[in-house]
Parts: structure tokens; sequence; C-alpha cells
């Protein structure tokens, strides 16, 4: 673990490698897992200003899941999350084409209708954030469904940290992804002459 101001950060988001691989996928975080996308209040706030836009983009079935029962819920821990199907599929999910799972929210944004890529838990993963006390947790979430994603990030040689460097910049700031850079560099330097 590094700690970097009020940050504690996994070793494994400068060691393990990383590069989302939609093709081999599909988009399976965003149907995989017992609950929807974390949300913070604020970007419950933007959605709800923004639902008639991004609801164009939606299949039927999830314009009727938002009217039976809205775009969020709390979960068993009491955190704010996306509702999902009942198949598991995020509300704001769509198949295109090729069969993969994209954000609507994002296509609304990618489309110049709103200026909001995503939530930020989505637009992170697979960084997860926590709290405890004072200090911001970040871990690397390790899961088969991205193996496709660790095997194009090894042959790459791209790590995480640096695979997801513009949501780190959004969620945090650059002063503060500069300071991850400096810990990798670090890293590599002090690997090197073992």
């Amino acid at each position: 673990m590094i700690i970097i101001g009020d940050k504690i950060i996994s070793d494994n988001l400068f060691d393990v490698k990383f590069v989302c691989n939609l093709e081999k996928c599909k988009g399976a975080c965003c149907v995989e897992g017992d609950n929807g996308a974390p949300l913070f209040e604020e970007e419950i706030t933007f959605l709800n200003e923004h639902l008639g836009t991004i609801e164009t983009y939606l299949p039927q079935k999830q314009k009727e899941l938002l009217n039976a029962v809205g775009f969020y819920e709390t979960d068993e821990d009491g955190d704010l999350v996306t509702t999902c199907l009942p198949s598991g599929e995020c509300v704001f999910s769509k198949r295109n084409e090729v069969g993969v799972l994209e954000c609507m929210v994002e296509k609304a944004f990618l489309d110049g209708k709103t200026d909001f890529k995503k939530p930020v838990s989505c637009h992170l993963y697979p960084i997860r954030v926590s709290q405890i006390g004072e200090y911001t947790v970040l871990n690397y979430h390790q899961w088969d469904i991205c193996s496709a994603a660790c095997d194009l990030g090894n042959e790459l040689n791209i790590p995480v940290f640096r695979f997801l460097k513009d949501p780190i910049v959004r969620a945090f700031d650059l002063e503060f992804y500069n300071e991850l850079e400096k810990v990798f560099e670090a890293k590599q330097k002090t690997n090197s002459t073992l």
C-alpha cells in the first residue's frame, strides 16, 4: 500500500496490467455483480435532470423499469446504486449491434446531449473506492470477467492506473495522478536494481 495525502492506494494499481477488451468481455461489468453501479448524490441529481434525454437512448424494457421503480435504489449496505433489470443489466445499458453492452449515459455525453460522461464508479472500474476513517482507499477489483483485459494489458504493458488516467483525474485531480506516476517510476527504479 502507498499513502498519498489522505489516500491509500493498493500496489495492484501499479503492478497489474489492464486494458479493457470489450470485444472479449462484451461489457460484462454492466451486468455481472450483486448490485448496480454505486452513485453519488450529485450524480443522482444530474441523472434526474437529464433522464428524459438519456431515456431516448434506452430499449423499451429499460424504459419500463425506469417508469416502474426509477433508476436508483439503496443496496443492502445502504449505498445508492443504479437499478438493474431482473437479468442483471444496468438500467442505463444497451447492447450494440455486436452484442457489447454500452452505457447510454455515456452515449448521450458522446453525442453532445449532456455534459456528464457516466457515473464515476463506472468510469474508474476496475478501481473501487472506499472510505476508511479519514482515508479514501483505492483498490483494484480483481474479477475473472476482466481476464481478457489483463491479458491485453500485459500484452501492451499498461498498468491499471495509466489505463484509467482520465477517470482518476476526473475523480481526484491531475496533481494526484502525477503523484501516482512518481510512485510508479520509483517502483520501476527499485525493481530494476533488484
